[in-house]
């Protein structure tokens, strides 16, 4: 019986199974998370390749990116497999991803009005059979940096967490936030919870120098802008 290797080394592994050379050969868009990891580390444990042992730690951030961005060197180095030198190294690369995303956030979309901001998200909120609350976070170009849904289902002062929408926004290095949700049924009024939920967020943000500039609300076919109709 043929010896059993002391360790998954990425070049012990079938070509086919080798991500450096996927990488090469198909494109980095081939390549899974994962895989992607597994080249920064470039081996497992002696029980596990290297790619299994990413999946597991990918696993453990809920296979997200930027929640694996979050995680300490200490926190990393918990994984049997992985290092100081190796967590430092998916340290590093996770800021550097964190560090493209703030470059290239400056090279999107302008809100210059509310039929920007519907625009921008009718497409993504527009047809919808259920109701979604978003944030989009700008800079002091009014440049979105980020958008990001906060509740899914309905509105009410129960799913949104005004402490988040703050703490992402100080992360994200906003000074300006608008609110975008939508109504399925087609109406543009704004309910009395659409009004409560705009001015505690306006208050929430005030403290920290973070403007809520705007609240739309996002039809099939047209919005409603609390800060058109002067009522923000």
């Amino acid at each position: 019986m043929a010896e059993k290797p002391t360790s998954f080394s990425i070049k012990n592994w079938s070509q086919d199974d080798q991500p450096r050379e996927k990488l090469r050969d198909k494109g980095k868009a081939a390549l899974s998370d994962a895989e992607l990891v597994a080249i920064l580390i470039g081996s497992g444990s002696r029980d596990e390749s290297a790619v299994e042992l990413c999946k597991r730690i990918l696993a453990s951030a809920n296979n997200n990116l930027t929640d694996l961005g979050k995680l300490s060197i200490k926190q990393l180095m918990e994984f049997k497999g992985i290092g100081e030198a190796k967590a430092i190294t998916i340290a590093a690369a996770m800021e550097l991803g964190r560090r493209r995303r703030g470059e290239e956030a400056l090279e999107k979309d302008k809100i210059t009005s509310s039929r920007s901001v519907f625009e921008l998200m009718q497409p993504i909120l527009g047809e919808l059979p259920h109701e979604e609350f978003w944030i989009i976070y700008l800079n002091n170009s009014n440049k979105v940096i980020q958008k990001n849904q906060l509740s899914k289902g309905g509105i009410t002062g129960t799913l949104v967490d005004v402490r988040l929408v703050m703490k992402n926004a100080i992360e994200f290095g906003a000074v300006g936030l608008v609110l975008v949700h939508n109504h399925p049924s087609g109406t543009l009024k704004p309910s009395t919870a659409d009004k409560q939920l705009t001015n505690k967020l306006k208050i929430a943000g005030e403290s920290l120098d973070i403007k809520v500039l705007d609240h739309i609300i996002v039809t099939e076919a047209d919005y409603f802008s609390f800060a058109d109709k002067n009522i923000l």
